[in-house]
């Protein structure tokens, strides 16, 4: 194939892949372990997302989308908790593709020091392939469609009760925000993750938490209590679904990459929705205020709502997450960056580009006006 290697940015450019793009040879050893996927022809795609290296396969017998990380990143234990609440939401009728087992009936593999995972070609449209997080939807109805299936899949996650995942690199779940004692918290994280202490030993990051995080915590704290458990997406992005063809009545055919899913709350999942597809983020990058698109976030709320009620008290509870509903998986990116790939200028961006600059914008113009919208919205969507 004549696709030139490349990855997503942090800024929104195309760079270098942080991983060696899949190589025949390892897949030819690879799919020995799964016979019934046929013979290795050939590798139609590479995916650009930066975590891992991806690529859509064609063999003897169809295509599949074959998945390889560091073990570090994610190891086998840690891909077969995503793999079973895959499952269960494929019960419930999630469309969701298919995790492929090897001979051996495992749903992962460990090879050459990497973890392997196998799915099934996804059914619809891929409108958003090459689209990076934060970049916005094409249209307003596939918002409305999208929130609707974000709905759709916190119905079928009911009833799933397996405990918080063991993945420890790259995860998002509530832990220093929901904490009362964030620094306190973050503190006694250090001393398990090494890289990330290393990287903040050298800036005050007590003094910039207190400052910026804090205030926006205490807001939001009073609404987490009673918040009711609920394994999630986590990564609710338009370039993470796929499309029905119809283009007058878009519908999600197929809801992609798992890789963040963890036991949090529906609530959490639906800001990280909004934060994900409603705010410009990339423009502060090019000199832009980042301008939040209100259409997007009425339509993705008012398809969520038109399956699992909005009541005021949960808008409320959306206006004080939002601020802060990017904060652990920032922290994560950190030692990530730091300790994974040895990356110092990648960390300073997780946590001055991410961390720090979108939490001050939460407190300024152009946050506000969203929240005010919300705020003056709040009843709408019961």
């Amino acid at each position: 194939m004549s696709q030139a290697p490349h990855s997503h940015g942090l800024a929104g450019e195309l760079v270098e892949p942080d991983w060696p793009l899949l190589a025949e040879v390892e897949l030819h050893g690879l799919l020995a372990h799964y016979p019934a996927l046929g013979a290795l022809h050939s590798v139609t795609w590479h995916s650009p997302r930066p975590f891992s290296t991806a690529a859509l396969v064609r063999t003897s017998a169809g295509d599949w989308f074959v998945k390889r990380h560091h073990r570090k990143v994610r190891s086998v234990p840690w891909l077969e908790e995503e793999h079973r609440f895959v499952a269960h939401l494929r019960r419930g009728g999630v469309p969701a593709p298919k995790v492929q087992a090897s001979a051996s009936g495992a749903t992962a593999i460990e090879q050459g020091g990497w973890s392997y995972e196998v799915h099934a070609r996804a059914e619809g449209a891929d409108l958003y392939r090459d689209a990076q997080s934060w970049e916005p939807f094409q249209c307003q109805t596939h918002a409305r469609a999208a929130g609707r299936a974000l709905a759709q899949l916190h119905g079928a996650a009911e009833g799933y009760t397996a405990p918080a995942r063991q993945a420890s690199v790259l995860v998002s779940r509530p832990q220093l925000l929901a904490d009362a004692n964030l620094l306190g918290a973050l503190a006694h994280h250090l001393h398990r993750q090494p890289a990330l202490a290393h990287y903040l030993a050298g800036r005050d990051w007590q003094d910039e938490l207190a400052r910026l995080i804090l205030p926006a915590q205490a807001a939001l704290l009073p609404h987490l209590p009673g918040q009711p458990a609920l394994w999630t997406h986590n990564d609710w992005h338009a370039s993470n679904l796929l499309w029905n063809a119809d283009p007058h009545q878009p519908s999600v055919a197929t809801v992609l990459d798992f890789g963040l899913c963890d036991r949090t709350f529906a609530l959490y999942d639906l800001a990280t929705a909004l934060e994900r597809n409603a705010i410009p983020w990339l423009e502060l990058d090019h000199g832009g205020g980042a301008r939040a698109d209100l259409a997007t976030v009425d339509d993705l709320l008012a398809g969520y709502a038109s399956l699992r009620p909005l009541p005021p008290a949960a808008i409320d509870a959306l206006c004080a997450l939002l601020p802060l509903v990017h904060l652990d998986f920032a922290v994560a990116e950190v030692a990530y960056f730091q300790g994974i790939l040895n990356n110092r200028a990648s960390a300073d961006i997780a946590w001055d580009g991410y961390l720090l600059r979108h939490a001050r914008w939460f407190a300024e113009v152009e946050g506000q006006r969203l929240i005010e919208h919300l705020q003056q919205r709040r009843g709408d969507w019961a």
